[in-house]
């Protein structure tokens, strides 16, 4: 099982807003177990904290704005890819501004940072949330679409179009977090000259200059008016004939336009709130929509709060029905696990075929047979016995008995044909003999029973 992680220690940036023109400072600090990712303003009273998750974007015009009360910062997409790609769970991010630096327009930086200081491991478990089936998003309006289906880890294919004669259909893929460093982190953002007035006038991109952005000349101006425009920039001035690409770095990849959309919808994808395993496509891809996607993502996890396991009846199991014979003391009818499919240090994940031949069905009930709710508390114990007595030499002297059980729901019943998923996890570690445990039980996604208990492992005499 993955465990969450967060920076070994911190590190700062400085830099101007992009569209400020502030010179900002912003610093990564390690934070706490299920902290996720924060935003402090330290510049103004009361230093504000604004949690990076969907429903506190306020504004996805320009970039994607977190906001709480009156607290605003912006530009934050770039860092959070970054976090996101590398996988740190939880951070805490202090700016002394409205917006964070903008630095070379990518997210290069804050990765060579991330690795410089490095990552350290938690004790809480990474809580991936798995696509199980097709989820998505559209503006009919605009023709942007996201879609996420189902697979084995983090993916992104992205497509985008442009009105413009110069540059139109590109493409850009990542297929796992680990090419982020050496595909994506260095893709800078864009903008177009027919962009930029607008943008002046709206009183944006005051920091804009062609270190820390690609200009994209492709409609053609008169001289004076390319004059004034290089005049803004801090550049000779050029040839209005000259139609291309307009910055001092040259393009990385024909393609590092849609390599930075594909950038920032990480970063708008860690306002999820969970690391997710699955494949996203993104047509026409932006801040707006993005953000669409990730609050209705975030509604997807509310109703599924708790996720069953994966299950694949057609791998082998960890353990056999003999093997849990050999660890438990249980004989029909009584024992209620028929196989294990996945073994942690503190998880373990078994499984029950309910049969309409099983025993307690004759008078539970005739007319309308349902699994008793004590036998479903019985088998997730029984999960919980064989995750520790797995870890004992000599296993088959020891017997675990019940000494609490609290906190029980039954949300459905449970009827012959149906597959028990268990999904137990120590609360904390064994001591003394007394181990404590979360019990869950699933019927295909949704959760059917749950418990906490407290079991004694005692030697048998």
């Amino acid at each position: 099982m993955l465990k969450q992680t967060t920076l070994k220690g911190s590190f700062s940036l400085f830099g101007k807003g992009l569209h400020t023109g502030l010179s900002l400072t912003v610093t990564f600090n390690p934070a706490p177990e299920n902290t996720g990712y924060r935003v402090q303003r330290i510049d103004i009273d009361g230093q504000p904290v604004i949690d990076c998750v969907a429903e506190n974007v306020v504004d996805t015009q320009r970039g994607t704005v977190l906001g709480k009360g009156e607290a605003r910062v912006s530009t934050v997409e770039h860092a959070l890819s970054a976090l996101y790609a590398l996988g740190v769970d939880n951070c805490l991010m202090q700016v002394n501004g409205p917006e964070f630096p903008i630095l070379d327009g990518s997210a290069m930086k804050y990765v060579e940072k991330i690795r410089e200081v490095g990552v350290e491991e938690q004790n809480a478990p990474k809580d991936f949330y798995i696509i199980r089936h097709k989820i998505e998003v559209k503006d009919e309006q605009t023709g942007s679409q996201i879609t996420i289906l189902p697979d084995e880890q983090f993916s992104i294919t992205a497509m985008c179009s442009f009105e413009s004669k110069f540059i139109n259909s590109q493409f850009a893929t990542i297929d796992k977090p680990e090419d982020y460093a050496t595909e994506i982190a260095s893709a800078r953002t864009f903008v177009f000259v027919r962009d930029i007035v607008p943008l002046l006038k709206a009183n944006l991109i005051k920091g804009g200059d062609l270190d820390n952005a690609i200009v994209i000349y492709e409609r053609q101006l008169e001289q004076q008016d390319m004059d004034r425009l290089t005049d803004y920039l801090g550049v000779p001035h050029m040839d209005a004939n000259k139609i291309g690409y307009i910055q001092h770095k040259p393009l990385q990849w024909e393609n590092e336009c849609t390599r930075h959309k594909l950038l920032d919808i990480i970063g708008d994808m860690a306002l999820i709130g969970k690391p997710i395993k699955g494949r996203i496509i993104a047509t026409r891809p932006g801040h707006t929509i993005n953000n669409k996607f990730a609050r209705l993502m975030r509604k997807e996890i509310k109703k599924h709060e708790i996720q069953a396991p994966a299950y694949d009846p057609n791998e082998a199991p960890l353990m056999d029905v003999n093997r849990i014979r050999q660890l438990l003391p249980h004989r029909y009818p009584m024992q209620l696990v028929d196989k294990v499919i996945a073994l942690g240090p503190t998880s373990i994940v078994g499984v029950k075929n309910v049969t309409s031949n099983e025993p307690f069905f004759q008078g539970h009930f005739p007319q309308e047979p349902v699994m008793p709710g004590v036998l479903q508390v019985e088998a997730m114990a029984q999960c919980g016995g064989l995750l520790v007595l797995n870890t004992l030499d000599e296993p088959e002297r020891y017997s675990t008995y019940f000494m609490k059980i609290d906190g029980v729901k039954f949300r459905q019943k449970v009827v012959p044909g149906d597959t028990l998923l268990f999904r137990v996890e120590l609360l904390a570690p064994v001591r003394h003999g007394v181990s404590s445990m979360q019990g869950y039980v699933f019927v295909g996604d949704k959760v059917v029973c749950e418990a906490q208990f407290t079991a004694q492992i005692v030697k048998n005499k």
